[in-house]
């Protein structure tokens, strides 16, 4: 296995990562900005209020992209073997 072979297998796990990973984080992002502007502007402080609704968004948007991010982690998989004749070989 060469170094460039490790590479382009590395930078593919990472993207897949990146790519499974940023609804989850960009939900949860969001939820947070807008607690926390609600916060602010009410000025309570409750450390519950900040955690519980970004759970439940990041939750939420597991269950609606959860199909999508299981295609793009086939995919990744099957593209993984699909190659590995060329990786080992």
């Amino acid at each position: 296995m060469t170094s460039e072979i490790v590479t382009k297998v590395v930078t593919d796990a990472l993207i897949t990562i990146l790519e499974a990973s940023a609804p989850m984080l960009i939900c949860g992002l969001v939820v947070g900005v807008i607690v926390s502007i609600f916060q602010a502007v009410t000025s309570i402080q409750e450390q519950t209020l900040a955690f519980v609704p970004k759970i439940v968004a990041i939750f939420a948007s597991l269950l609606v992209f959860g199909t999508w991010i299981l295609n793009i982690l086939i995919q990744f998989t099957n593209n993984l073997f699909t190659n590995m004749g060329q990786y080992l070989g």
